[in-house]
C-alpha cells in the first residue's frame, strides 16, 4: 500500500530560512545565499507533527538544513526514529553534474558527494540528484549524467543511501532521457516522478512511460493564482499511479499560495482515496 509522504518544500514558508547554494563564477566557488523566512516550525520537531498528521515518511530539501554538525545530525535521525517515520529521500537541489565547465561541474560533484555523507548520517534511505542543466537534446550530455550518477553510486555503496534522480531540470524533462539513465545504469539508480515537472499535451502520456519505473512519487497538484487546485488534472496523474500499481511513498507538493497547511491538506484529501 502506498505510504504518505510530504516534502519540507511544502512547508517552505514555515521552516526558516532557506539557505540556496550558488555557483560564484567571479571567483570559481561556490556560495550560499539566505533568503529569510520564519521560523514557526522546527526541522528537528517536524517528524513528530507530520506523524501526527497522519503522514508516514517525509523528504527533506537540503537548503532546510540549518545544521550540518554531526551533533545536529545524530538529534534529527533520532527524532524521525522516535517518531517512527522514514527518512525517504534528502533531494539535494543544486549540481549540475553535465556542466561544460570542468572545473564547475567537479565542484559540483564533490558537493554533493558532501551532502550524500549528511544523508548518511542523518539516515535517509535516498538521495535525490539532479541528472543536468544541458538540454534534452544533447545525447553526449545524457551519456555524460550517466556516468557522473554511477560516480555517485560507487561513491554512496557502503553509506547505504540509494542514489535516485528525478524528471527534473531540462536534461530529464523528457521520459525517454529518465529512462535511458535508468537502463545505463540498471538497478543501482531510481528514479523520482513530479507530476509537475512534465507538461505540455504528452504530460499524461509522459508520466505512464516514468512512473512504473519509478519508486518515488512527488504528488504536485498544478494551483492558480488563487491557491485553486486542478483537481481533475491532478487525479488523471493519481489514476495513472493507481494503475501502474506503485506502492511507493506519495508524496504531497503544495506550492500555492496562502496558508500552506492548509493548501498541503486539500492536496491531502484528493490523494486520500488512492490510498
Amino acid at each position: 500500500m502506498p505510504l504518505l509522504s510530504l516534502t519540507t518544500w511544502s512547508l517552505h514558508r514555515n521552516l526558516g530560512p532557506l539557505r540556496w547554494t550558488f555557483w560564484d563564477e567571479e571567483n570559481r566557488v561556490h556560495g550560499t545565499h539566505i533568503d529569510d523566512q520564519p521560523e514557526t516550525i522546527s526541522l528537528l520537531d517536524l517528524p513528530r507533527l507530520l506523524h501526527d498528521n497522519g503522514f508516514q515518511a517525509m523528504e527533506i530539501c537540503h537548503f532546510h538544513f540549518p545544521d550540518t554538525s554531526d551533533a545536529y545530525l545524530a538529534e534529527l535521525k533520532s527524532n524521525i526514529e522516535r517518531s517512527g517515520m522514514r527518512f525517504y529521500t534528502l533531494l539535494a537541489d543544486y549540481g549540475d553534474i553535465t556542466n561544460p565547465d570542468e572545473l564547475r561541474r567537479e565542484a559540483d560533484m564533490n558537493w554533493l558527494k558532501k551532502w550524500i555523507d549528511i544523508a548518511s548520517a542523518a539516515g535517509a534511505e535516498r538521495i535525490r540528484i539532479i541528472a543536468g542543466d544541458a538540454e534534452a537534446s544533447d545525447e553526449e550530455a545524457v551519456r555524460l549524467a550517466a556516468a557522473q550518477l554511477q560516480r555517485l553510486i560507487d561513491y554512496s555503496s557502503d553509506k547505504k543511501v540509494r542514489i535516485i534522480t528525478e524528471n527534473f531540470h531540462d536534461l530529464t524533462s523528457t521520459s525517454e532521457n529518465c529512462i535511458s539513465l535508468l537502463e545505463s545504469c540498471g538497478m543501482e539508480l531510481g528514479l523520482t516522478t513530479d507530476f509537475g515537472n512534465f507538461s505540455g499535451p504528452e504530460k499524461l502520456s509522459e508520466l505512464e512511460a516514468t512512473i512504473p519505473r519509478s519508486e518515488s512519487i512527488h504528488a504536485k497538484a498544478m494551483t492558480d493564482e488563487q491557491g485553486s487546485l486542478d483537481a481533475d488534472e491532478f487525479r488523471s496523474c493519481m489514476d495513472r499511479v493507481r494503475n501502474s500499481g506503485y506502492e511507493g511513498p506519495i508524496t504531497l507538493v503544495y506550492d500555492g499560495p496562502g496558508d500552506m497547511w492548509e493548501g498541503i491538506n486539500r492536496v491531502k484529501a484528493l490523494v486520500e482515496p488512492y490510498l
